[in-house]
């Protein structure tokens, strides 16, 4: 996917920062869908699950911003993290003949077959959140962050303040193949090149505080507290399932244990402000109200981008405590 960027501001939530590809004729302004009057649009959204506090947040803003005082008759579908059973979800949207379907894809690969459907059916698709390895022209567009980026923040940060000595290095990763949990590792790995910084061990957690714990219980068997200097978690849950495992092999994680996490959701910026975390990268999750103004333009015959990039900031302990009483998430 070729990703063109052009800075733009978009409302989201109030004030939410976007980097956008070009500049979309008519914008994303949520105008008349095409239906006329008062008729609403009817839209399927295949979710990934309820895996974390971030997918719950998007999830909540994808509900308000396709409600019907926006205009929408939502089907909603949380597969739970299982993408036979999404892909299924989005044949049943096809099925029922929506007006457009929004996806968020536990995985990349897998979807020529469906998304080739939908288009045959004549129902634009646009992607949320995750991408796909699929052919760009089998979907309208896509909103949503920067992974590969995120994990080139989280590892400059990592190479900044460890790189310069020997560092021991587990990884807790997200959702095996999906695009958040590929992109995170690949840009991490590229900021720490050449350091001295040294990856011993990386499992899948995906995504979840419990399985963030029990991957941690299980790195601390097998190496030791001492035998680990540093956490990368792909995400805030798996990072705060790493401290319960760390407290309770009698360690104190954020002071014997670093951590660095992805994500920026409350739970995890509480940790942060009480240096249980030490670093964290922000993934925003309030992706609705752009993703609602997408579909309407698209079934308005309106041009729209191929990509849209929500711009994502980054967080001391500090800085969190500056900021936690006016985030919304």
């Amino acid at each position: 996917m070729k990703k063109n960027t052009l800075l733009a501001g978009i409302a989201i939530a109030g004030a939410l920062a976007l980097t956008m590809t070009g500049c979309a004729s008519g914008g994303t302004s949520g105008g008349d869908a095409g239906g006329g009057g008062d008729e609403l649009i009817t839209v399927g959204f295949a979710q990934t699950g309820s895996e974390s506090g971030w997918r719950s947040a998007n999830t909540e803003s994808m509900k308000t911003a396709f409600s019907e005082e926006n205009g929408f008759k939502l089907t909603f579908n949380a597969a739970d993290n299982d993408p036979a059973a999404q892909i299924a979800a989005v044949r049943d949207f096809i099925n029922q003949g929506v007006d457009a379907i929004v996806i968020a894809p536990i995985v990349e690969d897998g979807w020529d077959d469906v998304l080739q459907e939908a288009k045959d059916a004549g129902i634009p698709v646009v992607l949320e959140d995750r991408t796909v390895t699929a052919p760009d022209d089998l979907y309208a567009s896509w909103v949503g962050l920067d992974f590969r980026k995120e994990g080139v923040m989280a590892g400059e940060w990592a190479a900044e303040n460890f790189g310069a000595e020997p560092t021991e290095l587990v990884v807790l990763e997200g959702t095996t193949g999906s695009a958040p949990a590929n992109d995170r590792a690949a840009g991490f790995d590229e900021a720490i090149e050449g350091t001295s910084i040294e990856k011993i061990d990386s499992q899948t957690g995906d995504f979840t505080r419990d399985g963030g714990k029990k991957v941690m219980e299980g790195f601390l068997q097998k190496y030791g507290a001492d035998g680990i200097d540093l956490v990368y978690a792909h995400n805030d849950d798996m990072a705060l399932g790493a401290i319960e495992a760390i407290e309770a092999a009698g360690a104190t994680p954020g002071e014997d244990i670093k951590i660095i996490s992805i994500d920026a959701v409350k739970d995890g910026m509480n940790a942060l402000i009480d240096n249980k975390i030490n670093f964290i990268v922000e993934c925003n999750p309030l992706l609705g109200e752009l993703a609602a103004g997408i579909v309407k333009d698209v079934l308005a015959d309106k041009e729209v981008e191929k990509t849209y990039f929500v711009t994502d900031e980054s967080f001391t302990p500090e800085q969190a405590a500056e900021v936690i009483d006016a985030r919304l998430y």
